[in-house]
């Protein structure tokens, strides 16, 4: 039966961060996952998950100027130093908070830069990145993000994530595969998933279009839900997709795999 984490950074926005927890556990939760814990002190993190019994399952490495639309740095020729930076405090605070897989966010094309050299700087990017995370005990993982949501996103197919996986030869680098930005990009959903199993550790969800919760939209996750289950795929899947209404009125699609009627 697949095993679903909250996206404690889309799910509950209406409550403070810290206040997400909570809410996590009550809805029958017991993993979390967000986009990036720094803003935060790691004890304060540390204590809400300890005291809601909760799983760190996912963050990912510092990813540039957020606010200011930077999502992500790893293909960036003149960030290199930042992003080596950013692995060392990725590395602080996902030892702290027991989280076992960081995800690395390519980041959208820079302007005027090769595509060779742009993807030389983000292979080189991730084979400092995989030892060091390895040397912790951490998974490093990549996520091809759809070009509709945001433009110009360097890596955006699985094909393209596989061939730099290859090309990187770490045994510590592997795919995160999110179901709705593949949906939008290639579909395929279920094969692709089946033939790449042993390189994904890690699932993401939500339905197209809208990014809401599934049961919205035309994927038929019953059909994968159970395909994922039949192949035995044992990670987790995070919800990480904006709620129709209010997160608590979305979440009947999940109860059945908590146990609640």
């Amino acid at each position: 039966m697949p095993k679903f984490c909250a996206n404690l950074t889309m799910l509950w926005n209406e409550l403070e961060f810290m206040d997400r927890f909570a809410a996590a556990a009550r809805a029958g939760f017991t993993g979390v996952e967000y986009l990036f814990p720094y803003d935060y002190e790691k004890s304060r993190l540390a204590e809400q998950l300890h005291k809601h019994k909760l799983t760190q399952v996912l963050h990912n490495l510092p990813a540039g100027n957020w606010s200011k639309g930077e999502r992500g740095i790893g293909c960036h020729p003149d960030r290199v130093g930042e992003f080596q930076d950013g692995v060392g405090k990725a590395i602080e605070y996902a030892t702290v908070l027991g989280c076992r897989q960081v995800n690395c966010l390519a980041g959208v094309a820079p302007a005027g830069v090769a595509a060779d050299r742009m993807r030389a700087t983000f292979v080189s990017n991730l084979k400092f990145a995989a030892l060091k995370l390895n040397e912790a005990g951490i998974k490093l993982l990549i996520e091809p993000i759809n070009t509709r949501d945001i433009p110009g996103f360097y890596l955006s197919r699985s094909k393209q994530a596989l061939e730099i996986i290859k090309e990187v030869g770490s045994d510590n680098l592997f795919l995160q595969y999110d179901i709705y930005h593949m949906q939008v990009m290639e579909g395929d959903l279920a094969r692709t998933i089946e033939h790449n199993l042993k390189l994904i550790p890690h699932m993401q969800l939500a339905d197209n279009p809208g990014r809401n919760e599934p049961g919205t939209g035309e994927i038929n996750y019953g059909f994968l839900f159970q395909h994922i289950d039949r192949i035995g795929y044992h990670g987790w899947i995070g919800c990480e997709y904006k709620p129709l209404t209010t997160t608590d009125a979305g979440l009947g699609w999940v109860k059945p795999y908590f146990g609640i009627s």
